[in-house]
């Protein structure tokens, strides 16, 4: 049995309420930023991809140096051309990865790549005292579980940047959801820093909640994947058919990575972190024989935990299938996200079972 914990450090709550507001300051910044970097870079190329698609241009060209102002230089490189083996016949070439094309893009994107580091650092410091403040994990509640939710996601997307991979695409639209996700918390998912009930009092909690926070960060970013995937797919679709996209659809779309590369990564990002989904549903189930006497019982987050674990296994097998591959698949894997949303807000919030003790 473990021993009445001690009341929480009001001060050190009230510290990590002020440097989750910080970040939630800096993540705007850094929107900015990723708006600036797609406004004042180059505009776009539709020539690029429609050349790799009618064979009229060398779409594979050599890097080049774009002199700035002052005589400061930027080298960009030429994105490669990708075959489209995974989702169709098309062979495509990457777009730069955000803006880029001018010195003053790439050096917008580099600010708010930095922005979002400096917030990354704030907010998990917020996290970090939080957990000091009670002296236990920091997801105990829904407003925890949420800050520490974009936290690892943001943290997985800088791991991707440090290892030089082409996610810098991913930024805008990740720092959008992260400020809609903390809005939500500290508006309506809010709860004072607290102890937890008898059963949370369990190494398990560490095991089991961060697995499942890890996991639907990284479901997050394929998700991400996915959606893009779509609309980038219906644009190269488009110019293959002869037609001419808009020019806003146009500046946008043809800076990201391929139809190709977008689906790839959204794959490989959802099969790599399957098995650690598999691996909490059943820390889950142990715990729950700890904690409550049996290790499955149907309550609702248990129950949509295992339906994520299908959707999600579906979509892995459907994606490995011929007759599965690229938009099909794509959709598949977003209502396999859909579930995990609902399985954290619709079940938490709407629906009552074991999992409901920690109210919000």
């Amino acid at each position: 049995m473990t021993p009445l914990a001690a009341a929480a450090n009001e001060n050190l709550a009230e510290i990590s309420n002020y440097l989750i507001y910080s970040s939630m300051a800096v993540y705007t910044l850094a929107f900015f930023a990723h708006i600036a970097e797609w406004t004042f870079g180059s505009r776009s190329k539709v020539a690029r991809t429609a050349a790799a698609l009618t064979g009229t241009a060398d779409a594979a060209a050599p890097a080049v140096q774009v002199r700035g102002k002052g005589g400061a230089t930027a080298v960009l490189d030429r994105p490669r051309v990708t075959t489209r083996s995974g989702a169709g016949t098309r062979d495509v070439p990457d777009g730069p990865g955000a803006a880029g094309g001018t010195a003053q893009g790439d050096l917008y994107g580099r600010i708010a790549v930095s922005l979002t580091a400096l917030a990354f650092l704030v907010e998990a410091a917020g996290v970090v005292t939080r957990a000091l403040s009670v002296e236990r994990a920091p997801w105990g509640n829904m407003y925890e579980f949420s800050i520490t939710f974009s936290t690892v996601a943001v943290g997985t997307y800088l791991v991707l940047l440090a290892l030089k991979k082409n996610v810098r695409w991913l930024g805008l639209i990740l720092v959008t959801t992260v400020l809609l996700d903390l809005g939500i918390a500290v508006t309506w998912l809010y709860t004072d820093s607290d102890q937890l009930v008898p059963a949370l009092h369990s190494y398990w909690l560490w095991i089991h909640v961060s697995t499942a926070i890890f996991c639907g960060a990284v479901f997050y970013l394929g998700a991400a994947g996915a959606v893009l995937y779509l609309f980038r797919d219906s644009y190269e679709a488009k110019l293959a058919g002869g037609g001419t996209p808009g020019r806003i659809a146009s500046s946008v779309l043809e800076r990201l990575p391929s139809a190709a590369s977008l689906d790839k990564f959204s794959y490989r990002i959802n099969a790599a972190v399957f098995p650690l989904w598999t691996f909490t549903i059943i820390a889950g189930a142990i715990w729950a024989g700890d904690a409550w006497g049996r290790y499955w019982g149907w309550d609702p987050k248990e129950v949509w935990s295992f339906v994520t674990w299908v959707a999600y296994a579906s979509y892995l097998h459907a994606r490995a299938t011929a007759g599965w591959k690229g938009r099909k698949a794509a959709y598949l894997a977003l209502f396999a996200f859909a579930c995990w949303i609902w399985n954290y807000y619709g079940v938490n919030i709407l629906l009552s079972g074991k999992h409901s003790y920690a109210g919000v």
